[in-house]
């Protein structure tokens, strides 16, 4: 497992009971966790300003202890990131991936040139600033108009707003399809497919069904000169070695090392870390 460690703004203060305790800069959270199998340790979760509760009709509410900004910003190196409390529990950022930041970051500032790399999936865009702070220029493309969005607010508060970044609302399969008739290619390629998706004309994704045949579409997207393909998943049921031998297959022409593993966040009340995903990575050598 490799940890997201980095962090000064964000960390998770305690899980138990499904649930995690995390500390958003100065805002504190309790939110749903599966992972979180065991026991809470102490009798209560003590002092926090929201609390996600359940319902067993599907999504739940925000409980508020004291009166928050409906969003606030918090930090990672240079990049600043705008976090606000969703219906569904979610804050528009995973803070695990920061650990696949750092890594897409030190591929990029290696490159002999500036290279151009494609984020598909990208959500809000953590990914892609910090790609674009290594000295990338990257494509951002996402299904949902407003993560787009997002994704520009959030370069636009990290300084990146001249940047060179394309913002993309598509379907990703559909986008990388038009790439390669376009003949445009990318130096890396950064992806997050989800576990199930559906379009809006009624197109299906299923992770297990279609990861393949998405990993080698990708691959005829790549340059002469690759850096990197990462894939970040959350699929349950599915192993990073089983990711990471999909990308192997659709990679075996390509020289170059690949990797795979769990992600995962320390826990400061136990020292204990808490799973968040699975990467699999491929770096040309």
């Amino acid at each position: 497992m490799i940890l997201a460690d980095n962090w000064e703004d964000y960390e998770i203060l305690e899980c138990g009971d499904g649930m995690k305790k995390e500390r958003w800069g100065d805002v504190i959270l309790v939110r749903p966790d599966p992972q979180v199998i065991w026991p809470l340790s102490s009798r209560d979760w003590g002092e926090y300003d929201a609390f996600y509760h359940r319902s067993i009709k599907g999504g739940g509410q925000w409980e508020y202890r004291r009166k928050i900004p409906d969003s606030w910003t918090i930090q990672y190196g240079d990049a600043t990131l705008k976090i606000r409390p969703t219906d569904f529990k979610h804050t528009g950022l995973f803070p695990e991936q920061a650990v696949n930041w750092d890594w897409v970051s030190g591929a990029i500032r290696k490159a002999k040139k500036p290279p151009k790399i494609l984020n598909l999936f990208g959500y809000t865009g953590g990914a892609t600033i910090a790609a674009a702070m290594a000295g990338a220029e990257v494509c951002h493309v996402d299904a949902a108009k407003g993560m787009v969005a997002w994704c520009r607010e959030n370069a636009a508060l990290s300084g990146l707003q001249d940047a060179p970044i394309r913002y993309i609302v598509d379907d990703c399969v559909k986008f990388v399809e038009r790439e390669i008739r376009r003949g445009n290619q990318y130096d890396g390629i950064i992806m997050d497919p989800p576990s199930y998706g559906r379009g809006k004309k009624g197109e299906i994704w299923q992770f297990e069904r279609d990861l393949w045949g998405f990993l080698k579409s990708c691959r005829k997207l790549l340059s002469k000169t690759p850096l990197f393909i990462l894939v970040n998943a959350y699929t349950t049921g599915i192993s990073p070695t089983i990711v990471g031998n999909l990308l192997s297959d659709a990679l075996v022409e390509s020289k170059g090392s690949i990797t795979s593993g769990e992600i995962g966040i320390p826990i400061s009340s136990s020292g204990h870390a808490l799973p968040c995903g699975l990467y699999a990575r491929w770096r040309n050598t």
